[in-house]
């Protein structure tokens, strides 16, 4: 993958974008002091670069009557080398998971998942994540009150000098 040059008000831009995705070019544009043509060939050139991954409305989970959050640690069975292609499918064709990460440490994985209660939580884990191939235990952990969540990532890293693996250039001005 080829590195891509950016500036500030490409983060500017980025930043901009991220927290308010329905903005039009014209009101990014006096956001980040350019025109409505520079925003949407800079946007352009983000995507094809892959900056930009997509664009989705963040809809509340509350609101829509999915009041319980939970986040599950799966262990696997061990089978050798046998990877747990089987697990990662069923996982992804469940709509109530919403993340499922493979971690280090005591898990496989970090699952996080939505349910209109604890009764539809509790049927997803008994009918479907544990029915999973492989699956031999799962803790899971009932989240109480969101403190904190967001989509926003943070940018103030990209001014500095890059890392040698980054495809990141940071222009400066």
């Amino acid at each position: 993958m080829n590195a891509i040059t950016v500036d500030r008000h490409d983060l500017a831009l980025l930043d901009a974008l991220q927290r308010s995705g329905d903005a039009t070019n014209a009101v990014l544009g006096e956001q980040v002091h350019l025109s409505a043509s520079q925003v949407s060939r800079r946007l352009q050139r983000l995507q094809d670069a892959g900056l930009i991954a997509g664009y989705a409305a963040l809809l509340d989970p509350a609101a829509l009557g999915l009041g319980v959050t939970a986040f599950a640690h799966v262990t696997l069975e061990r089978h050798g080398a046998q990877r747990p292609d089987a697990f990662e499918s069923g996982v992804a064709a469940l709509p109530e998971v919403l993340e499922c990460f493979s971690v280090s440490g005591s898990a496989d994985y970090v699952l996080r998942i939505v349910a209109p209660d604890l009764a539809a939580f509790s049927e997803l884990m008994m009918k479907h994540l544990l029915r999973l191939p492989g699956v031999a235990n799962i803790k899971t952990d009932i989240a109480l009150h969101k403190i904190k969540q967001t989509h926003v990532l943070p940018l103030e890293h990209i001014a500095r000098p890059p890392r040698p693996a980054s495809r990141l250039r940071y222009a400066g001005g």
